[in-house]
């Protein structure tokens, strides 16, 4: 499995917004962005005009870095998205939600979506009480996600669940039962669910040329 083994701050840095891609580092003072809220390299602090292309360029490597994809993988869930019924956009990311590794997330079993899909390759989330260790799998409405048995005491996951559950962080499409470690899917997450920013018609226009 391809994945991204670079400085992650650098990829938050290059954005000009936090991805959230350390977890819960990502919300102190420690956070590189914070300190350094400038593009990396010796010319990060000179302003850049980008063009047309540019812009659609660093939105679709935004979200590409956000849900933590390699660009092959990017470019077939969009491909995916654009053969669906509705809009292409909204297709996409409903898609990019729907990914088990990003569900794991945010069920709060995983401070980041790099730390969910480590515990799905590993084979610790069970899919309707069977073993699923494919990060990208998309889960359906009435999938019930929940912890490996070797899991459900585990220190680090223990700790994101008081977490999330005090800070509610589970999305209304998931119905989550924080005491028994697991979820079910409601419904499918729509556009004014992502509470990100994101210019999805950008990126339509992207590959679209």
């Amino acid at each position: 499995m391809g994945r991204y083994t670079g400085p992650a701050c650098k990829l938050c840095r290059r954005e000009m917004t936090k991805l959230f891609l350390k977890g819960d580092r990502c919300k102190t003072a420690s956070c590189s962005f914070e300190r350094r809220s400038f593009p990396p390299g010796d010319h990060g602090l000179r302003p850049k005009k980008l063009t047309n292309y540019g812009m659609q360029l660093r939105e679709k490597q935004k979200v590409k870095r956000l849900y933590g994809l390699l660009e092959k993988q990017f470019r077939n869930t969009f491909f995916m998205a654009s053969s669906m019924r509705g809009v292409t956009g909204e297709m996409l990311l409903q898609l990019l939600e729907r990914r088990l590794d990003n569900v794991v997330y945010r069920m709060g079993l995983a401070s980041s979506r790099d730390a969910a899909r480590q515990m799905v390759a590993h084979g610790q989330i069970r899919v309707n009480g069977r073993k699923y260790d494919i990060p990208s799998y998309f889960v359906k409405i009435n999938d019930e996600i929940s912890l490996s048995p070797k899991m459900q005491e585990n220190p680090l996951v223990m700790e994101s669940l008081e977490s999330a559950e005090k800070n509610q962080a589970a999305p209304y499409w998931l119905s989550m039962d924080f005491k028994k470690q697991k979820a079910q899917v409601l419904s499918y997450p729509k556009r004014e669910d992502i509470e990100y920013e994101i210019q999805d018609h950008l990126i339509v226009e992207l590959y679209s040329k």
